[in-house]
């Protein structure tokens, strides 16, 4: 016998029950995790607190051994299209240390966590129109609601798009239509996302998850060992993109953030900015 005792895993009932405000979570008992990011019941409103949260989820639900897949969305018919009102007061009081806090640290964590810390093949459904659409392009698997929208508006509120946002869109959709929509802040249709790869399926947005769970079945039917050995390959390519690129870029972004010497996250300032894209146009400036 061992001198020494296993240290516990994450149980599941515990971390939901500290996520809640941030996550719905549900396992069924086969180990199919749906985690659902809300803010308030309601689709996410950017702020610096589920900003962290999302990292620390996502390294509590990989250290997990009874997760099997994990299916990550947003919640309601938006993905992402406002930021909290008080959402970045911390980030206001003192920037240089938020700047590197949430920034530089959270962020590196959140694209990090989603490919080197989860062991399982993950499933990411893009709900509806929103930014910061990384965190489900870098599943293994993204499906999109048929009426949804992806855009980067980092460039549109002064901030530099380089904390994974580049990452997804270059490796996605290659230098030149990345350079575009990151400059552009381009509105990308799901049918058009599924046209040029950034997607695998388009389907209604009241059958994502439905359609995720039948995935998610056919992922389970194979032997543990094969689904998460096989996660690992059809993963490389973002490991070596995150060696490559993530520090640097967010560091770059750290710079021209503090640089500014202002948040770039105003609720009013956000709002005015995505308005074209609930309005159907490609472009904040056509």
């Amino acid at each position: 016998m061992s001198l020494q005792e296993f240290v516990p895993t994450p149980r599941f009932d515990e971390y939901r029950e500290v996520f809640k405000d941030f996550f719905n979570m549900e396992r069924r008992d086969d180990g199919v995790l749906l985690v659902e990011a809300h803010t308030q019941g309601g689709p996410i409103q950017l702020s610096v607190q589920n900003h962290r949260a999302l990292g620390q989820m996502l390294k509590t639900v990989g250290a997990d051994p009874d997760n099997e897949v994990l299916i990550l969305t947003g919640s309601g018919d938006e993905f992402m299209m406002r930021s909290d009102p008080e959402g970045f007061a911390l980030e206001e009081e003192d920037l240089p240390h938020w700047a590197y806090e949430y920034a530089y640290k959270d962020g590196r964590i959140n694209v990090s966590s989603l490919v080197n810390d989860l062991e399982i093949p993950t499933i990411g459904l893009f709900n509806g129109h929103g930014f910061h659409s990384e965190i489900v392009l870098m599943c293994d698997i993204t499906l999109a609601a048929d009426d949804a929208t992806i855009f980067d508006l980092h460039y549109d509120i002064g901030s530099v798009p380089a904390d994974g946002i580049h990452i997804a869109f270059q490796e996605l959709l290659g230098v030149k239509r990345a350079a575009y929509a990151l400059l552009t802040g381009e509105a990308i249709t799901a049918q058009k996302a599924l046209e040029w790869g950034m997607v695998n399926e388009v389907v209604p947005r009241d059958q994502l998850v439905n359609r995720a769970y039948a995935i998610a079945g056919h992922i389970m039917s194979q032997p543990r060992t094969t689904r998460r050995l096989t996660t690992q390959i059809v993963r490389r390519p973002w490991k070596q993109r995150i060696v490559s690129d993530l520090d640097g870029g967010f560091g770059i972004q750290m710079f021209g953030h503090v640089a500014k010497e202002q948040s770039v996250h105003g609720e009013q300032h956000i709002r005015s900015t995505v308005d074209y894209v609930r309005e159907g146009r490609k472009n904040n400036f056509d």
